[in-house]
């Protein structure tokens, strides 16, 4: 099974990767969607709603395909651990801290996800890393400096917002970890629905306690508001994570990530379209330091060389 994706034809990883590249593209846009959102509404209250439409969506669509069952108790058991982390820190954090700094910020934070992924499969899962992949790392995290001091109050311009955004993506990379070492023993696809749907029941009871004011949601019954709501719920959470573990299952995880790259370029994009933010000078300069860290620190680099080494061995 672990090796299937390697069996797919090259049109088949064509039309994986053009998804891919679709995906990244709406995720991208999505945190402008988010922002937008999150300004006309509570932001724990909104994600709870658009988590629990996402994670409907995906069971509903997990029917259609024939991959739907209810978990058994040992697997209720593993998808609340993991919703713990995926879901319910994961986008509570990342909807309170886009309220408190710009879309262009946090488009390039959750950029270093797949460098914090790897971080902690080495110090989590004992997994083995090259002097080539460390300076990844250190890339990376320079990265992250020169975005979250690119405001023109430099230092000063540091929020509780990137803060939030930080968390917010090391949530979601620890629960990659979980997932890895708890194993889930059925259809990550399927696995994702039931996470949203676990993940809202908790995030609407924060949203009781924090916010409570439920009635804010009728804001989403305009056409406008209601559309990117829509577009954010079912087209980039649940559409978005269900194609991202089929790719991940046919195409390879090195293979996958790679694509994240795509994500933060396309956050940056649809931050200075949608939202008018500015690009600055030291957002280009992070946006590439983290780009660069990505493909080192993902051993992306090591393995297109160990390819090249092979090939001309032969």
């Amino acid at each position: 099974m672990n090796g299937s994706f390697k069996k797919k034809s090259g049109d088949s990883l064509a039309k994986i990767y053009i998804l891919l590249f679709i995906v990244m593209a709406v995720w991208g846009f999505n945190l402008s969607a988010l922002v937008v959102l999150v300004n006309n509404i509570e932001p724990i209250t909104l994600t709870a709603a658009r988590i629990f439409t996402a994670g409907i969506s995906v069971l509903l669509l997990s029917k259609l395909i024939g991959i739907f069952r209810l978990p058994t108790k040992k697997e209720w058991k593993t998808i609340f651990i993991i919703t713990i982390f995926n879901v319910a820190f994961h986008h509570t954090l990342l909807a309170i801290g886009l309220t408190k700094t710009s879309g262009v910020n946090a488009g390039i934070i959750l950029g270093a996800a797949p460098l914090v992924t790897m971080v902690l499969s080495i110090i989590l899962l004992k997994d083995s890393i090259s002097r080539l992949r460390t300076l990844g790392f250190i890339l990376g995290f320079i990265g992250i400096l020169f975005t979250s001091l690119a405001g023109a109050e430099g230092i000063a311009s540091v929020s509780f917002g990137d803060l939030f955004i930080f968390l917010s993506m090391f949530a979601q990379a620890f629960s990659f970890i979980l997932i890895s070492k708890l194993n889930p023993t059925f259809d990550p696809r399927l696995l994702t629905g039931y996470m949203l749907v676990a993940g809202s029941v908790f995030i609407f009871v924060v949203a009781a306690v924090f916010e409570r004011d439920i009635v804010q949601l009728s804001g989403l019954f305009s056409w406008e508001m209601g559309l990117i709501f829509l577009f954010s719920a079912v087209v980039a959470t649940a559409f978005g994570h269900m194609t991202y573990n089929f790719a991940i299952k046919n195409a390879g995880p090195t293979e996958t990530t790679i694509f994240i790259n795509l994500n933060t370029l396309f956050a940056l994009l649809g931050s200075a379209i949608f939202l008018g933010e500015p690009i600055l000078k030291n957002h280009y300069i992070g946006l590439g330091f983290i780009l660069i860290g990505v493909f080192i620190g993902s051993g992306t680099l090591d393995h297109m060389l160990k390819k090249r080494r092979l090939k001309s061995g032969r």
